[in-house]
């Protein structure tokens, strides 16, 4: 470990919050923490907090948290490394020491970038000189300018006879033949007497690391004849090609500030994208999407698009993606698939429509879902049970393969409602999982085929004799449930504060002591009601007022409570007393002993997480119940309603505590 946690410690303890986040946000002074507008998203209202004390900052508008190395991460897009680097070059703080061994080798690579830097300036100078007229002519039928060409360091390696060019230059430079060799440029081994250079008469296209330094070339062949079209280089201690992508540093940068990840097969196809505004496109370096180029596209989007060639190898490429992703899907990271029009590569959409026909393509991708399930259906005749039955299996297994338990549930559950839109007849729901709790649309109904009049390409029949086309969801998921369904998680606006959320919004009005303490608690419990979201935004943004410190809690209380009256929130605060039935918990009302308070506000955000914890628990076991009518899933969803009533019974419990101690209070 290159940072050992005391020299995080002292970074974090030399540099405070508000000074780095200062930097990028305008701070003014509220109570003991500062606040200004949020700098991960638009807002007029300043939602956006910083605490020195704690050494943290919080955005309500976003619900992002962290230290001052997350914040530098999350607005310059870095790494945590070079994050670390970076605030330690702004605190004066001299980078650990690393072992002898490992200082020789970064010098030992800071020296073969150099090579690699000297080598990508022969390039581009050839380019430009007698020798380059060929490149440049196909550079230009390709619409790559000379800027665009001085923007992404582009190069020609000479022609034949020249087989020394390269080596000769750099020899003169000082650069030994075992560097050059090391670094790829070179092509040496056993029955090459002469090591000679690698790249000839090929068009040159740097590739470089998140650090914008050069650390392999590929060579775009302009001869047919040849026996590769594309030449990378090979594997060296600064590159391993299936854990780069071309264009990596520019479109991690440009997908931060917002901009569409876009995944393409080649350089010329990334550089017309770019040209085109779609400056976050990358490519992988000649071969198919490896498990660390995702892992790399994941760090930069949730879900990259991935952009096939319109042909026949493109569509088999993006299976193989998707075959590839499936296994690592997780809850928000996925793939969209945007499939060009056949014949045509990104390069060739750009010259003839430019970036409004790229962006109709992008704004077409499909999920992966659909991928898997077009190419499970292509070409297949499923005219009896048989081969029905064995689609099923087929889906089964494929959705298996997802490691995420809530990922591999959801395929399950949308994969088993394609089977039953596609194969379910006008009257029933047919064989395929369509049992239980799956159902769609305002009267639950099973979703049926709709009309035409010939056989489908399934080998199936609808109504009538009519296909039975691929169709969406017209409603989503409904629970079976009764107790799911009337929860204020799936009622939301519609239902009244819970008497949980009303009694946390109430002790936090009656004690604003306790956000001290609990204010990032407090941001992050999740409430079901919006109007409960509205007052928690209130109740913070009056804490974070200066009067409100006052040493006197009754003070604070009756200041707290002026506050969001003047807010306009009159109203609300008054539904939320009327969301108390009873005589209320003791400990949150005002005038309650310190110690009451306490323990009431652990038992009540105990109580509330583990309520929303049991009905997301409540819906699972629903959904598994549908897709297979077991008894383990009918014991675990009996299991979790009795938990539910447990909750329940432990509320009373509380209630009437409360309302005891409120009474021995008094008669004290």
């Amino acid at each position: 470990m290159r940072f050992t946690p005391q020299f995080l410690d002292e970074l974090r303890a030399r540099l405070s919050v508000s000074e780095v986040v200062g930097k990028r946000v305008k701070l003014k002074k509220a109570g003991r923490e500062w606040k200004g507008l949020s700098p991960f998203q638009q807002e007029k209202t300043p939602s956006f907090y910083v605490n020195d004390q704690k050494g943290f900052y919080h955005d309500f508008s976003s619900g992002k948290h962290g230290d001052i190395i997350t914040f530098v991460m999350e607005t310059d897009g870095l790494p945590f490394a070079e994050a670390v680097e970076r605030l330690a070059s702004m605190a004066g703080l001299p980078l650990p020491a690393v072992t002898p061994d490992a200082a020789r080798h970064e010098q030992r690579r800071k020296s073969l970038h150099d090579v690699m830097d000297l080598a990508a300036k022969f390039f581009a100078e050839t380019l430009a000189s007698r020798l380059g007229a060929k490149a440049r002519g196909y550079l230009a039928d390709r619409a790559i300018s000379p800027a665009t060409q001085l923007q992404f360091r582009i190069g020609y390696a000479p022609p034949p006879p020249e087989r020394f060019a390269l080596k000769e230059h750099l020899g003169k430079l000082g650069v030994s033949v075992d560097d050059m060799v090391e670094t790829g440029l070179l092509v040496a081994g056993d029955g090459i007497p002469v090591p000679y250079d690698r790249f000839r008469d090929r068009v040159m296209f740097p590739i470089t690391d998140l650090r914008g330094r050069v650390i392999a070339f590929g060579g775009r062949a302009l001869e047919k004849e040849v026996a590769a079209k594309y030449l990378n280089s090979p594997e060296t201690p600064l590159f391993h090609k299936g854990d780069n992508l071309y264009n990596h540093q520019t479109a991690r940068a440009a997908a931060h500030n917002g901009a569409p990840l876009v995944v393409v097969e080649g350089y010329v196809d990334v550089i017309a994208m770019v040209t085109a505004g779609f400056s976050g496109t990358v490519a992988p370096l000649g071969t198919a999407l490896t498990e660390s180029q995702l892992a790399l596209l994941w760090k930069m989007a949730d879900e990259p698009i991935l952009c096939f060639d319109g042909d026949k190898a493109g569509q088999k490429a993006a299976y193989r993606a998707a075959d590839l992703a499936l296994p690592f899907l997780s809850p928000g990271k996925s793939l969209r698939f945007a499939l060009l029009p056949e014949g045509q590569d990104p390069d060739d959409l750009v010259r003839s429509g430019g970036r409004g026909a790229i962006e109709e393509v992008i704004a077409a991708a499909r999920p992966l879902a659909d991928m898997i399930w077009s190419r499970e259906l292509e070409g297949g005749n499923f005219a009896t049970p048989e081969r029905r039955a064995a689609l099923e299996a087929r889906i089964k297994e494929l959705s298996n393969g997802i490691r995420d338990e809530v990922v591999r549930r959801y395929y399950r559950q949308d994969l088993a409602e394609r089977l039953q839109r596609t194969f379910a007849p006008e009257g029933g729901r047919g064989g395929f999982a369509g049992r239980g709790n799956f159902r769609s649309g305002s009267q639950g109904r099973p979703f049926q085929p709709r009309g035409g009049g010939q056989t489908n390409r399934f080998g199936g029949q609808g109504r009538r004799g009519g296909p039975v086309p691929l169709s969406i969801p017209s409603g989503p998921y409904q629970a079976a449930s009764p107790q799911l369904a009337a929860s204020p998680i799936m009622k939301g606006q519609r239902s009244a504060i819970s008497r949980r959320e009303a009694l946390i919004l109430q002790i936090l009005i009656n004690h604003p002591w306790l956000l001290h303490e609990h204010l990032e608690e407090v941001a992050a419990l999740e409430l079901a009601h919006p109007e409960a979201h509205k007052l928690r935004a209130a109740i913070i943004a009056a804490f974070a007022n200066d009067h409100h410190h006052s040493p006197d809690p009754s003070e604070q209380a009756e200041k707290m409570r002026s506050d969001i009256e003047k807010g306009g929130f009159s109203q609300l605060l008054q539904r939320v007393e009327n969301g108390i039935t009873t005589q209320a918990v003791w400990g949150a009302r005002e005038g309650a002993a310190r110690d009451d308070v306490l323990s009431t506000w652990h038992q009540l955000v105990a109580l509330h997480r583990q309520w929303h914890s049991l009905l997301r628990e409540l819906k699972d076991a629903e959904l598994a119940l549908g897709e297979d009518p077991s008894e383990a899933n009918m014991a675990w969803l009996r299991d979790v309603k009795a938990r539910i009533g447990e909750v329940d019974g432990t509320e009373a419990l509380i209630e009437g505590f409360g309302e005891l101690s409120g009474r021995l209070q008094k008669s004290v």
